[in-house]
């Protein structure tokens, strides 16, 4: 069969009543429920006039309802996950930037989406989980005059890079500026990540992985939800991360392999030696970890836990997730380091966009079928981020003459929290806003467990006064809690 290049073809490559969707305490939901219900998704979408190109944000809880509607979007328009961490003010940034033409909440939700959507004038479409059925399953209630928000508005405009209008999943990665940039992926780009990921850890149609990263992350949508449905697996989908939870999943569910950040492999780690029955009852064929960077002594200490290998990989939004990994057994595992290119094409790059030898340490770019074709409306950006076709990753690294890359300092000011990304200036720009500070600047402290965290050094106005607390309390209101600076 020739590779899949959209999410319709990625799921008929299933087995009709192979399980694809799981989820504790839930009954399974196969490979053919799941394309009746993707094909439900497209049809109360194209009632409301919705379809290729046109932007929906989704906005659920982790679970498998919430992997489901993902993927019906996805095959039919164009899907925008959005944290439900996200604040008012946030939604509404995200919401009018996107030109969403539906946003995607649990029936009688309310709360800070519910309310951004009613600001900027975007319909909402209740979900309701189907009872009895497959884990998954659920129906749309779509408002008369959900279309309303059309082409006609400019919003249409905004689809397109380059002309093209093929866009499967977008998401906002920040940049060196307060204004995140949106990442459109195609199908096609997403299809070759699946195809990239379920390829490299050797994925069958018997694999299960457990599922405890979120899915408005591109880790979690692509690596959980897209290889293992690429492979004909089945995807266990958690309420999301719980440490104290993890080993009566692992128990209850059977998978075969996880893939998370590292540090939830340390906080399973820490809980590790009080489960070992569980962990030798239900063998784990291998652990995956990326995002950020595990420390070579907790990659040792999972092995040994678990006695499992632990593949560590290097991904970013904009390759739709896995760049390099390091390879399974026998194949060699470096510690500290993020392996072999595992997909696209991977080189070393110096300030005049000149390809370097091994050995050479430069700017890492990327190339191949799962890399963006470009920014949404920001020339700007493009232009810095492409070189001779290369896409300029912001990080430093050296490849060896064996292929493996050793990641040794990031260009970019992104702050990397356990990998969730923040932009310093959009911190700042909210410090700003407070009538006692005159200067703000946020930026990366080291953390043990997280990699690093978020600070910010600021100057009150003159006889002016305000405290830490005040001040982190002051950024919570704005901003979702993973950017709160620890330290001011």
């Amino acid at each position: 069969m020739a590779d899949p290049t959209s999410i319709a073809a990625l799921l008929a490559q299933g087995g009709r009543d192979d399980v694809a969707i799981a989820a504790p305490e839930r009954e399974p939901l196969t490979y053919g429920g799941l394309r009746e219900q993707v094909a439900r998704t497209g049809e109360a979408l194209g009632k409301a006039g919705i379809g290729a190109g046109d932007r929906v944000a989704i906005v659920l809880p982790n679970g498998p309802e919430m992997a489901t509607a993902f993927l019906g979007v996805a095959a039919h328009a164009t899907a925008a996950p959005l944290n439900p961490a996200y604040r008012a003010d946030e939604f509404a940034f995200y919401l009018d930037d996107l030109g969403a033409r539906a946003l995607i909440l649990e029936a009688g939700a309310d709360g800070a989406a519910v309310e951004a959507a009613r600001r900027v004038g975007v319909p909402i479409v209740g979900l309701t989980p189907t009872q009895g059925a497959g884990a998954g399953t659920f129906s749309l209630d779509i408002p008369a005059g959900a279309a309303a928000r059309g082409a006609d508005d400019g919003a249409r405009e905004a689809h397109d890079v380059d002309g093209r209008d093929d866009a499967a999943l977008v998401l906002h990665t920040s940049g060196t500026t307060s204004r995140p940039k949106i990442v459109p992926l195609s199908g096609a780009n997403l299809c070759a990540s699946a195809r990239n990921i379920s390829g490299w850890l050797s994925l069958e149609p018997g694999e299960r992985c457990l599922n405890i990263m979120p899915l408005f992350h591109i880790h979690g949508l692509m690596a959980g939800v897209l290889a293992s449905l690429d492979a004909g697996g089945t995807v266990i989908c958690t309420p999301g991360f719980n440490a104290l939870r993890f080993f009566a999943w692992l128990d209850e569910t059977a998978p075969t392999w996880v893939t998370a950040v590292p540090t939830m492999h340390q906080a399973i780690l820490a809980r590790a030696p009080r489960n070992r029955e569980v962990v030798a009852r239900r063998r784990l064929r291998l652990l995956r970890s990326s995002s950020s960077s595990l420390p070579a002594p907790v990659m040792g200490e999972l092995e040994a836990a678990f006695d499992a290998p632990v593949i560590e990989s290097y991904g970013m939004t904009e390759a739709s997730h896995q760049m390099t990994s390091n390879p399974l057994p026998p194949a060699e595992r470096r510690p500290g380091g993020v392996g072999i290119a595992a997909g696209p094409e991977v080189a070393i790059m110096d300030e005049a966009g000149a390809l370097q030898a091994p050995g050479t340490e430069g700017e890492v770019v990327i190339r191949g079928p799962n890399v963006t074709h470009g920014y949404e409306n920001n020339p700007e950006a493009n232009a810095a981020a492409f070189a001779g076709g290369w896409f300029r990753t912001g990080d430093q690294g050296v490849i060896d003459a064996a292929g493996y890359l050793t990641l040794t300092g990031r260009l970019k000011e992104i702050i990397n929290r356990g990998g969730e990304k923040i932009a310093p200036r959009e911190v700042d720009d909210v410090l700003m806003t407070h009538q006692a500070v005159a200067q703000a600047v946020a930026f990366a402290v080291p953390h043990q467990k997280l990699g690093e965290d978020v600070a910010a050094v600021i100057v009150l106005r003159e006889g002016a006064e305000a405290g830490e607390r005040e001040l982190r309390a002051f950024v919570a209101e704005s901003l979702a809690d993973f950017k709160v600076p620890r330290t001011i």
